[in-house]
């Protein structure tokens, strides 16, 4: 393709090879932030207008960085101490907003594990990107229940 403002347009448009980076480090930094305790830096994580939905665990949706670090703090030791993800998928939504797909396993301090499938919707701000919407939807049956 040739330059001019179409194609400038277009690349406008494309997430680099950085952003998808950053996007992915950004979904990882997530479980050292709440694994350390680190919750006065909730703010590298989401926007200020966060919606965290924790419906599918009981929990609501929580608006904001100071619901979800309430939430966390009320929690206490019912928390995982170790949220690990992987398989993570970025798709380009455009206008400076990409959704983000990942797997998280949650390790209890009794040694039982959980699996959970993360829905982010990632927004490119001033400071990096940020969680802007995030729905944990819990796996607790092999092939989310599909039968033969």
């Amino acid at each position: 393709m040739r330059d001019g403002p179409a194609a400038s347009m277009i690349r406008a448009m494309t997430l680099s090879p950085d952003d998808r980076a950053a996007i992915v480090e950004l979904i990882s930094l997530h479980g050292h932030v709440f694994d350390d305790g680190d919750l006065d830096r909730l703010d590298v994580l989401f926007t200020p207008s966060v919606v965290y939905d924790v419906s599918e665990l009981g929990g609501g949706a929580l608006h904001g960085i100071d619901a979800i670090r309430t939430a966390a703090l009320a929690l206490g030791d019912h928390n995982p101490v170790g949220h690990h993800v992987t398989n993570v998928v970025v798709t380009e939504h455009g206008d400076g907003r990409a959704g983000v797909r990942s797997k998280g396993i949650g390790v209890n301090a009794d040694g039982t594990v959980g699996s959970v499938t993360y829905e982010d919707t990632v927004v490119a701000t001033e400071a990096g990107w940020r969680i802007d919407h995030r729905r944990v939807v819990p796996r607790r049956v092999p092939l989310n229940g599909r039968r033969a």
